[in-house]
């Protein structure tokens, strides 16, 4: 997915353990862990004439992971895979030294009818020492992941290792992703949990934190690692993500991020010569931005 439609909120608040945004990257806070981008996608309605078709376009230095809360899209890619990405399942790939992939709404669901399409794209950045490893492509379906009740809570543990429990979903670095729901109003403690720096994105609901209560559509960013606790308000929905932060700043354009800017710019110039490997059977080509 590309990044031109992302709104940065400028007006972040600091509200004690806590930095309160919209969704990453914005001012105070480029990355949480190695997670470098997060794209909330809907809900909205899916039309006839107005279907998702996102053409090709390219990744470097990342891995993208796509999670469906409603709908589903067919995702192509330079490798010859053509996955089906369903609500709750993990699609995840890996650009490494680069990858082109198209994202489309699927034939079957073509047919004339409405749908609600609502989910996220996540980028991670690569550790810098597999910037450059080979293009990879993984699914795991949503029966293969860790799911488990505690305290009331429903988890999911998406991607990485959280609450004593591994995803099967292969990470290149120390980072979670956990899917956490509420009934009841209910208190969550984090501390020991997670290990790294620690991002809450609410799906639904609100939570109570340091003595706000904080709604949908916000991202709450901890400032110290391994934090804390925090209440979930009645049927709330939450992402929690994060990890173990790179030693080196990471740089991002359009759809690439590397740890040197030349790598970048370097990119940059593939895309336009169109000397990166294309997706089988595709033709279209979505031109780097001015």
């Amino acid at each position: 997915m590309s990044n031109q439609g992302l709104i940065i909120e400028e007006r972040s608040r600091d509200i004690g353990d806590f930095i309160v945004g919209r969704l990453i990257p914005f001012r105070k806070k480029r990355m949480v862990g190695p997670f470098i981008f997060i794209d909330h996608m809907g809900p909205v309605t899916i039309k006839p004439g107005h279907y998702m078709d996102v053409g090709q376009h390219p990744h470097i230095g990342l891995s993208t992971l796509t999670y469906l809360l409603e709908g589903e899209i067919t995702h192509r890619d330079t490798l010859g895979t053509e996955q089906l990405v369903t609500p709750g399942s993990v699609g995840w790939m890996t650009a490494g030294k680069g990858i082109v992939h198209t994202e489309r709404t699927p034939q079957n669901r073509r047919d004339g009818s409405e749908f609600t399409a609502h989910g996220y794209q996540i980028w991670v950045a690569l550790p810098k020492e597999l910037e450059f490893m080979e293009p990879q492509f993984s699914y795991t379906p949503k029966e293969d992941l860790p799911t488990w009740k505690e305290n009331g809570l429903q988890f999911k543990l998406v991607a990485g290792q959280g609450f004593g429990h591994q995803s099967p979903v292969p990470v290149h670095s120390e980072l979670f992703m956990v899917e956490v729901k509420s009934t009841a109003e209910t208190l969550l403690h984090i501390d020991g949990q997670l290990s790294g720096e620690i991002g809450i994105c609410i799906v639904e609901g609100h939570i109570l934190a340091c003595d706000e209560r904080i709604s949908k559509g916000n991202m709450l960013v901890s400032k110290e690692e391994d934090l804390c606790k925090i209440t979930l308000g009645e049927n709330t929905h939450l992402l929690i993500f994060g990890g173990q932060p790179f030693p080196e700043e990471r740089h991002i354009y359009w759809n690439f991020v590397a740890s040197e800017k030349a790598t970048l710019e370097a990119a940059k110039e593939r895309w336009k010569a169109k000397v990166f490997d294309m997706v089988p059977g595709e033709t279209g080509y979505i031109p780097l931005p001015n």
